[in-house]
């Protein structure tokens, strides 16, 4: 029994953690599109975050002024997440974030996209894939020859991902710095353009 003006002991609740996985590359994302304003800002560099092209099926109008799109579809499958140019080169990449702590799973690539990873490498551009690892908070830049190189040996050898441990040994980790956070240029200048 309670007395008045003193407060019941509450029972004791357990709440379930909820992961989300939508959003799970978000934070990488807005690193480097902060990265991408500031080099566009600084005048070093034109990258974009590539739109994903959507076909627009069906649209409400609840007001005048206002139309809310209700239903779309993805109209061709994307290619990589972001291009532009940077000292005269075409620079081309996907970005990719896992929770897994030794490696990042192939099916998070299409074929197409690591077709066109060959056809812009074929074509002189700069092709490359960017992986944070949540679990070690580290990210590191990978030249695409390399993606498609697994990507192809997968198919004979049932390799199924990309290892912590081929990042830390055939990627290039991106330091943290003060602004832009994942200041990636710097290596494209050391190991693509020798040090331009």
């Amino acid at each position: 029994m309670a007395l008045i003006g003193y407060p019941t002991k509450a029972k004791k609740t357990t709440q379930k953690k909820t992961v989300m996985y939508n959003n799970r590359g978000m934070r990488l994302e807005e690193e480097l599109n902060t990265a991408n304003e500031y080099y566009r800002a600084s005048n070093i560099a034109v990258i974009h975050k590539k739109p994903t092209p959507i076909q627009i099926v069906k649209v409400d109008y609840p007001k005048r002024s206002a139309a809310k799109i209700t239903e779309a579809y993805f109209r061709t499958p994307s290619t990589t997440d972001y291009n532009g140019i940077y000292k005269g080169r075409y620079i081309d990449f996907e970005a990719k974030q896992t929770n897994n702590k030794t490696a990042l799973p192939l099916q998070n690539f299409y074929e197409h996209q690591i077709e066109h990873m060959q056809a812009v490498l074929l074509a002189g551009g700069i092709c490359f894939i960017i992986i944070h690892f949540t679990q070690h908070n580290e990210t590191f830049l990978i030249d695409a020859q390399h993606v498609i190189e697994i990507w192809q040996q997968s198919k004979s050898d049932g390799r199924k991902s990309i290892s912590y441990q081929f990042s830390q040994m055939h990627g290039h980790k991106i330091d943290t710095t003060t602004f832009p956070t994942l200041n990636y240029i710097d290596i494209i200048d050391k190991f693509y353009l020798g040090g331009e």
